[in-house]
């Protein structure tokens, strides 16, 4: 079993802990990565004394961190982000939006940068659509952001021949109920046919 020792952290650590803070680290994550970024101070007597100072620090930054986060929920109320996605012929989408891809969208089109892990999906998203995703911004802060995905690619417009059969049903259609549209020809009576050059002689001599 790997040997821990405590330690006073100086900055907050995902995972870990905030500043002022006493933990129990591995003494290997202590002596190659905490100490020697200054992340956190061996606890002893000498280091106790900077805890208090630690705290003031933490305070300070934690209202700032609300303050910030407030504001920040304040525009992405109102901001609708549009992402872009293939497809394939049937409209499915290829792949899914992850709340990777959002935070990423968001750096990329309003320069807004923040932690995937704020971005609250239940699971990934993989249709088209209107969605309104949650976001987790703070403990004490959260709100919605409007994400719209649409095609890349949208289904192609139909061919001639499907409006050309689609005409045919119609007036079959409007035939079966009787309302034949084509106007009804003029009765021209009973008309003789007209002579034709090898009959008109034959005419002739009967007259």
């Amino acid at each position: 079993m790997a040997k821990k020792i405590e330690v006073i952290l100086l900055q907050h650590i995902v995972g870990l802990g905030s500043e002022s803070d006493q933990v129990k680290v591995a003494a290997g994550y202590a002596r190659n990565y905490l100490l020697p970024q200054r992340l956190a101070v061996l606890l002893n007597a000498a280091n106790k004394r900077r805890i208090e100072v630690l705290k003031q620090r933490r305070a300070e930054r934690e209202a700032h961190d609300l303050n910030t986060m407030t504001e920040l929920s304040k525009s992405l109320a109102k901001l609708i982000l549009t992402l872009t996605v293939k497809t394939g012929d049937d409209g499915k989408m290829h792949g899914a939006v992850t709340n990777g891809t959002i935070a990423d969208e968001l750096k990329n089109q309003f320069e807004i940068a923040l932690d995937r892990r704020k971005v609250h999906l239940d699971k990934p998203i993989k249709t088209l659509g209107e969605f309104d995703v949650e976001m987790r911004l703070h403990p004490d802060v959260k709100t919605t952001l409007k994400v719209i995905i649409v095609s890349s690619n949208p289904p192609p417009a139909p061919a001639p021949d499907a409006f050309a059969h689609a005409s045919e049903g119609e007036k079959g259609r409007d035939a079966t109920h009787g309302r034949d549209r084509r106007e009804p020809r003029p009765d021209r009576g009973d008309r003789r046919p007209r002579p034709t050059k090898e009959t008109a002689p034959a005419a002739a001599k009967e007259a």
